[in-house]
Order: C-alpha cells, then structure tokens, then sequence
C-alpha cells in the first residue's frame, strides 16, 4: 500500500511534467510562427498528428507500455472518425489562433470552453443544468469580456479561431459522450485512433492550401537544419503532452485536475510574456485572473453536484434492491428440506440475480459521473446489501464472485 507522501509527491510530479510539456509546446508553436517565420498553422498541426500517430503506435505496439483498448472496425468509422474530425477542427483552430494573437489571450479565450459546453447542452441537447452551475459561468464570461476589450494585440480573426476553438472543444466533449459510450478510453488510446485519421483529414487541406508556400519557405529560409529540428520537436512535445495527462489524470483528484488546468493557463501566460514580451495592461491582467477564477470555481461546483448527484442514485438503487434482500432468508428456510446440492443450485439463482442488479446499479452511476472513484460508489451499496461472510461462501461461483 502506498504511503501518503509517496502518493501526494507522485501527483505533484505529474503535475508539474504535464505543465512542462504543455507550456513547451505553446512556446513552441508560437517560437515556429513569429521567430522562424513558418506561417503555416495546417502543416503545423499536420506535423503533430504525425508525430502522435508514431508516438502512440510506439508506446502501445512495440513498448506495450499501455494496452490497446479493442474497437470494433465499424466503430472506428461510425464513432471514432466524427470525433477525429472535430478533434482535428480543434487542434487547428488552436494553431490558427496563436498564429495571430499573443499566447496570453489565446489561453485566456480557450478559458471559455466551459461556458460554451455548458451552452451547446442546453442549446442543441436540451439538457438542464443547476441554478448554480450558471452563476459560476458569469465570471467566465465577464473575464474575456474584459481581456478582449483591454487586449492590445486583439486580432479579429486570431479571436474568431480561438473562440471556434473552444466550441470545437465543447463539442468533441459532448460527442464522447455518446459516440464513446462503452469504450474505456484513456489519453493514449485515444491518440492511437483518432491521430491517424487526422492526419488522413488535414493532409490534402494542407497540401493544397499551404503546399507552395512551405516549399518556398524551405528554399528560402536560413538555418534550416535547426529549425526543422524544432518543428518536428514540437511534434514529438505534443505526443508526449498526451502521454503526460494520461499521469496526471491517475494521480489526482478531479478537483486538483482542475485546479493545475487553471494555473498551468497562468504559467504558460506568464513564461509567454517573459519569452516575447507582448503588451499586457493591467486591465487585462485583471480579466484573465477574474477568468480563472471562475473556471475554478466552475469545476468546483459541477464536481460538488455531480458528487451529490451520484449519492442520490446509489440510495435509490439500493432501496430498490431492498425487498430482493428480504426475500432471501425466506428462499433460505423454503429450501432447508431438500439436499446439499439442491439447495445450493437453488439459492444460488436469487443471488445471483441480486449481483447483476448492484453491478448495473454501480455502473449506472459510474457512467453518469466518470469522475467519482468506483469504491466511493461500491462503499455504500457493500455496506449494508452484502451478505454476511458464511452465507456469503455458499454461493460464490468459479470466478470467486456471487
């Protein structure tokens, strides 16, 4: 068992690589297209995907670091396929931004995909949402408000890319939902899929559109050994940032995954503004603070709701249990006349009954909030539907399970 202060060191490790990474491959891509002059955001993010295709297929099929999550062939175009093309719309939206616009309003804006989730719910899906849930998104959205009007580097269409952004973003978290229901995917896995087909979307736009222009930049640009190097590096710091959430996510809480979401935004803010140093007012400063605040305090209360909400539906499942529970000993008595092995067969069937509803039960409630830890949803049902430790040991099948 781990002691608390190897684990609470392992989380502040994983924390501090996935800000390093992410950081680096913000300075990175802004360094490619200010300071190396490579105005090409599509071949950028070509390049990435690239990079993450190999990556992944490295870490899954030769290291076999991370097992390879099975899905099916027509899976992978009906629900895998439409989540790459927004994933690639995402990812090339951002790139397109930084193009444009200084990396501290780019991160302040990309600050506003909550707001936007929260918006195509209850737009397009009709899903409801708590009265608290919306005033946390007021200063959100009162702090890119003030950040877009102070900016003094404001870009129209540098703003309109990272604002698209952020609905892509939202919408490729709503898609999951459905189109990735019943796969357990995780960081690794998910580059592994939808990197592939990225690539395979953004190759010909990127061919087509910027084929010339990149050809004549290679011709034309000094020092070119070494700024390909840093290209094709940020590629391999973009697969490795990937790599770095898969860490973070299993070694925090999903309070302090947000909480480090919010001020790695900060970091990257600042270590921008020291690397390029773009006029920040204080105004604008004030704006982006008041942004991540509420960004916190956003996932702060969806997280208290979601726990309130999954302690709820386990109670009511488990009064719906209650009356299978009293049935038993009567089942038990009914059956004392027969022998060892009729009475075994024939107790077994109630119970095993009663196990299939407490595992749909818990994972009803696990599918309705990913991030609660599955003990904390199996705690409450064990404690007081679980049968007692002799009784428990008649009908427990081959696998060791009732």
């Amino acid at each position: 068992m781990e002691s608390g202060y190897w684990t609470g060191f392992r989380a502040i490790l994983s924390i501090l690589q996935w800000w390093a990474f992410n950081v680096t491959v913000i300075i990175m891509n802004k360094w490619i297209f200010q300071k190396l002059d490579f105005k090409f955001p599509l071949s950028v993010s070509c390049v990435h995907f690239i990079c993450s295709s190999l990556g992944a297929y490295l870490v899954i099929k030769v290291l076999k670091i991370k097992p390879l999550i099975e899905v099916d062939p027509e899976d992978r175009w009906r629900r895998i396929f439409p989540m790459s093309f927004v994933f690639c719309i995402n990812i090339v939206l951002g790139n397109i931004s930084l193009r444009y616009i200084p990396v501290s309003f780019m991160q302040t804006v990309k600050s506003f995909t909550p707001a936007t989730t929260v918006f195509l719910q209850w737009l397009v899906w009709g899903k409801s949402f708590d009265l608290q849930i919306w005033s946390s998104l007021v200063p959100i959205v009162g702090g890119i408000l003030l950040t877009s009007i102070t900016e003094l580097s404001f870009n129209i269409f540098g703003f309109c890319a990272a604002l698209f952004g952020c609905l892509a973003t939202s919408t490729k978290t709503i898609l999951a939902e459905s189109l990735l229901h019943g796969y357990k995917f995780d960081s690794i896995n998910t580059v592994f899929y939808m990197a592939p087909f990225a690539t395979m979307i953004l190759a010909v736009p990127a061919l087509l559109l910027e084929g010339v222009g990149v050809l004549h930049w290679l011709q034309t640009h000094d020092q070119l050994g070494s700024s390909l190097m840093i290209l094709f590096s940020s590629g391999v710091f973009a697969f490795c940032l990937n790599f770095s959430i898969f860490f973070v996510i299993h070694s925090t809480t999903a309070v302090t995954f947000n909480v480090a979401g919010n001020l790695k935004v900060a970091v990257a803010i600042m270590v921008s503004w020291l690397i390029f140093r773009n006029p920040i007012s204080a105004l604008n400063m004030f704006g982006c603070a008041i942004t991540l605040i509420g960004c916190t305090f956003y996932g702060y209360v969806r997280h208290k709701l979601s726990q309130g909400a999954a302690q709820v539906t386990v109670s009511t499942k488990a009064e719906d249990l209650e009356k299978q529970m009293e049935a038993l000993p009567l089942d038990f008595f009914f059956f004392l006349g027969g022998g060892w092995r009729s009475r075994r067969r024939a107790m077994r069937q109630p119970w095993r009954a009663l196990s299939r509803n407490l595992n749909m039960a818990v994972d009803d409630t696990i599918g309705s909030n990913s991030t609660l830890p599955e003990s904390v949803v199996w705690q409450p049902v064990l404690a007081r539907w679980t049968p007692t430790s002799p009784l428990r040991g008649l009908f427990r099948n081959r696998n060791g399970r009732i």
